[in-house]
């Protein structure tokens, strides 16, 4: 099989190394791909998410599957276009139509979607311009913090969260007037909810599922969870306090009426779904949908997959997933992400990347780097994930720390306590 895998970051760098482990395997290309794809895959330079360049480099290299690991191309309907094509219809793609994806594009979709099909969710309340005085008095009406969240995407900056009512007011007001631009034409305030966070995964074909390895990512740039949110600065799989009965839950009251919901309206649904939960007092809740893998779980969800992934992407394709019985490695593995000084705030590019060759027993993740003229630079503020096994989330954590500590590139900063609340 020819794959083409769509995505530039540690997720996709993840992925294409389970990729190429797959007998199937013919060639993998990647569009844009870092300098770790560049190693194991060819990276190729396409116009960003333009689906008829993609298209025609799929039609003249005879691909045989498209993998997407980012969500824009999702939600702005990539699959949909393979489907509508003549000549790349019978090509699958490894990510939901575009009426799937606005359980992620639209915070307003998916909240109406988790009520009308009774999944645990926070309260809600979705304001325009028109009702912006009805959101007002639903501000009044909650207790702080308060949650406003932009409706579309917004590079996961579209969340603020105030615990002064006016503050909430005046950041509603500005939400509307464009301060995500489009994204928050709508903003859904919601009811906060205390308690641990968590992420699980599922794999579907749009009528049966498998439930992936559950992870534990960390935003906060600071340690302690302080600071500004990020992307993710490390994670740790599997979660303790995941347990058979907590996992049970989730998958009755969440997971199934999901796959059910959307089989109810209609929604050929062929990927990833990724659920942001809470525990608040021994219950889950959906925070929110993502409609792909995230990041950085993906650098400790994938590595624990002992199948053989191209063989559950058919099944995907073919709606035969329910023949599948997933294989997990019972190991804890834990991911530290190396960020650029400053990140998620102003931060430079295009520092030399030193000693990779001298990881061991790690693996490492390219997040966001380049190679120019055989050298690897920072070209993110994310840059490097180092994922390591561990019979403890401790021992697995030494290992990533170890190998934290040798890779070196100017203004290098990493947390020193992910995993502190397991």
């Amino acid at each position: 099989m020819n794959v083409l895998l769509i995505g530039s970051g540690g997720r996709e760098h993840a992925i294409a190394s389970k990729i190429i482990q797959s007998k199937h395997l013919d060639q993998l290309f990647i569009t844009p791909g870092n300098a770790g794809t560049a190693n194991i895959g060819v990276n190729i330079e396409l116009a960003p998410y333009n689906f008829e360049s993609i298209g025609k480099f799929a039609c003249a290299n005879r691909v045989d599957m498209v993998v997407v690991g980012p969500e824009e191309p999702l939600v702005n309907g990539l699959a949909d276009y393979f489907l509508q094509n003549e000549r790349l219809k019978n090509i699958p793609v490894i990510g939901p139509v575009k009426a799937g994806a606005m359980l992620e594009g639209s915070k307003d979709f998916a909240k109406e979607f988790m009520v009308k099909y009774n999944i645990p969710t926070a309260k809600y309340f979705t304001v325009t311009q028109n009702n912006i005085n009805e959101g007002f008095a639903f501000l009044q009406s909650m207790n702080a913090p308060y949650v406003l969240k932009a409706d579309g995407l917004a590079a996961g900056k579209g969340v603020v969260i105030l615990n002064n009512i006016d503050e909430a007011k005046a950041e509603l007001e500005a939400m509307l007037s464009g301060k995500f631009g489009s994204a928050s034409n709508k903003v859904v305030i919601e009811q906060f909810l205390k308690g641990i966070e968590l992420s699980v995964f599922v794999l579907t074909d749009g009528q049966s599922y498998v439930i992936l390895p559950e992870a534990k990512d960390y935003k906060r740039v600071g340690e302690g969870d302080t600071g500004l949110n990020t992307g993710g600065m490390g994670a740790v799989s599997p979660v303790p306090f995941a347990n058979t009965e907590f996992m049970h839950k989730v998958e009755q009251r969440i997971v199934i009426p999901t796959i059910e919901g959307l089989k109810k309206e209609n929604i050929k649904y062929k990927g990833f779904i990724f659920f942001g939960l809470i525990k608040v007092d021994g219950e889950p809740y959906v925070i929110e949908y993502n409609v792909r893998m995230g990041d950085p779980e993906t650098e400790v969800v994938f590595p624990r997959i002992k199948n053989d992934v191209l063989e559950l992407f058919q099944a995907v394709a073919n709606e035969t997933l329910a023949n599948q019985k997933l294989v997990i490695d019972e190991r804890v593995a834990t991911t530290v992400m190396l960020v650029s000084g400053g990140y998620p705030g102003d931060y430079k590019k295009g520092y030399e990347i030193n000693n990779l060759g001298k990881v061991q027993n790690s693996i490492v993740f390219h997040a966001g780097t380049t190679l120019n003229d055989g050298i690897v630079r920072t070209a993110g503020g994310r840059v490097i994930a180092i994922t390591s096994f561990g019979k403890t989330k401790e021992e697995a954590l030494l290992q990533s720390y170890k190998n934290a500590e040798i890779i070196d590139f100017k203004d290098k900063y990493f947390r020193k306590d992910i995993g502190f609340d397991l």
